[in-house]
């Protein structure tokens, strides 16, 4: 096991011990510091292990953090579907 697997599961050990205590915020705070922290560990993983492992330790930490992807992928569609301006002439 390369280092950069071991510091993901860190990751996703922190992530679950996180996701057991109590939270006013419903976990948004916490959930910003792990996505800041997770991105550059998936990078690192993909470096030392290939795209394939880099995409098995990002759908893990995707299934994880799944209400931020949720609500990116609400916002993303928000903004696709919404039609141009009219022009003022």
């Amino acid at each position: 096991m390369t280092l950069s697997l071991a510091f993901a599961a860190l990751w996703a050990i922190a992530a679950n011990i996180i996701a057991m205590l109590p939270s006013r915020d419903h976990h948004w705070r916490a959930a910003y510091v792990l996505i800041a922290v997770g991105v550059p560990i998936v990078g690192w993983v993909t470096y030392e292990n290939g795209p394939a492992v880099g995409l098995l330790v990002l759908a893990a930490g995707m299934s994880m953090l799944r209400w931020p992807v949720v609500y990116l992928g609400r916002w993303a569609a928000r903004t696709v579907r919404r039609e141009p301006r009219e022009s003022r002439e």
